[in-house]
């Protein structure tokens, strides 16, 4: 990635207008957009409330996706929701599973676009990290997301929808009258570590997030709920007061020099001013400490001198360092650091008084582990022009090619 890479720009997103005669999908609605949608589809005022709680459950609670199902519904006003109504979630367009057992699913969303989310089973719990948006309006040069362009944001409803998807898969919604099991859960994490920026696209996280900690649907503590931005400085505080879940900081590097070269936002917000806003989050305490994730490249941002400015940096704040291996992608610029000098970093960081555990790299073998997601639409798209351009005789002009 070369020094004078773009700076990431801000994203409005635009509502999309429901398609005439297109059932409006409620996956995704807030309680109170539930109730409306439920009174436009015949419900009385006086019943929404009841009702919309009924829905909510039986969408959330139970995974289900079909009104008819829904037996504390009067026949006649599941028939008419069915009419005006949709339950609708991504669908699975491949899973491969790893040989360590992580599950990366790709799933295509509303227009046809494609994300990526991946599930990782762990001792004692299991994570399933999500996407934000479709690609990535970054462009951070150590991350394989981040060379596919950004399509747009994703919806509450898409974002939620990974969730209920992998929990399809893992067959983890309780039956008819059956409790949920709050402990020995198989989906029991979620972190927003997948395909895009979570706070370019916070309204849509946010609301997706409250639908997943919700204690009448799919009830998963916030503390259990991790968001990992990059550096979006105005909306830092703005994630502990709406969403409340826990932060990490996608750090990379000590000086303002290398982290302008690997996370290109650095410029817009440098160090000192990330570092700022992080030493004021609401949210920061021994309790719930701020994850500073730390990706370990070869020859730029490993040495010893490295593993010191990093701790003076963060002095003060209530704070644990995750070591990442760089996990490789085809033309990657990086080389991964070696065991010894990871080792050697994580020394000095711990012998500061911080935690500083090595991630495992998890599901290499599909493509799934940390920074290597992009769509596969988007790789064999890639992978087609250039193999339409390499077949193109030496004196076609730039013209012909795409």
């Amino acid at each position: 990635m070369q020094a004078n890479a773009p700076i990431t720009r801000d994203v409005v997103t635009i509502p999309r207008k429901i398609e005439e005669g297109v059932r409006r999908n409620v996956v995704g609605l807030s309680r109170d957009a539930l109730r409306e949608a439920l009174i436009e589809a015949g419900v009385s005022e006086r019943q929404a409330g009841m009702r919309t709680a009924q829905v909510w459950q039986w969408i959330y609670q139970k995974g289900l996706r079909d009104f008819a199902g829904m037996t504390n519904l009067g026949k006649e006003l599941r028939v008419r929701l069915a009419e005006h109504l949709d339950i609708r979630v991504p669908e699975v367009v491949t899973k491969r599973v790893s040989q360590d057992g992580t599950r990366k699913y790709l799933l295509r969303v509303g227009g046809g676009s494609e994300v990526e989310a991946v599930y990782i089973p762990e001792e004692g719990r299991g994570t399933l990290c999500i996407s934000s948006q479709i690609g990535c309006t970054l462009t951070c040069s150590f991350c394989h997301t981040g060379t596919q362009k950004l399509v747009r944001n994703l919806t509450a409803g898409e974002i939620v929808g990974q969730i209920m998807v992998v929990r399809d898969d893992l067959d983890e919604w309780p039956g008819v009258g059956e409790p949920f099991p709050p402990e020995g859960r198989l989906l029991s994490n979620i972190v927003l570590m997948g395909m895009g920026e979570p706070l370019y696209n916070f309204e849509n996280v946010r609301d997706a997030m409250k639908i997943a900690m919700d204690g009448e649907g799919i009830s998963i503590s916030r503390r259990r709920i991790t968001l990992s931005t990059s550096g979006v400085v105005p909306l830092i505080a703005r994630t502990a007061k709406e969403i409340g879940c826990m932060l990490a900081v996608s750090f990379h590097a000590t000086t303002d020099e290398v982290r302008d070269r690997l996370v290109p936002i650095n410029r817009k917000w440098n160090i000192a001013t990330l570092l700022k806003a992080l030493r004021e989050y609401p949210k920061a305490s021994n309790s719930e400490r701020i994850t500073f994730e730390y990706v370990m490249l070869k020859g730029v941002n490993d040495s010893d001198e490295d593993a010191r400015r990093l701790v003076d940096l963060i002095r003060g704040i209530p704070a644990k360092i995750n070591l990442i291996p760089f996990n490789e992608w085809p033309g990657a610029p990086y080389e991964r650091s070696s065991n010894n000098r990871i080792r050697a970093f994580a020394e000095i960081v711990n012998a500061a008084g911080y935690s500083s555990p090595v991630r495992r790299p998890r599901g290499e073998d599909i493509m799934a582990a940390c920074g290597q997601l992009k769509s596969a639409t988007e790789r064999t798209r890639r992978s087609r022009r250039k193999g339409r351009a390499d077949a193109l005789p030496p004196d076609t002009g730039p013209v012909a090619r795409e």
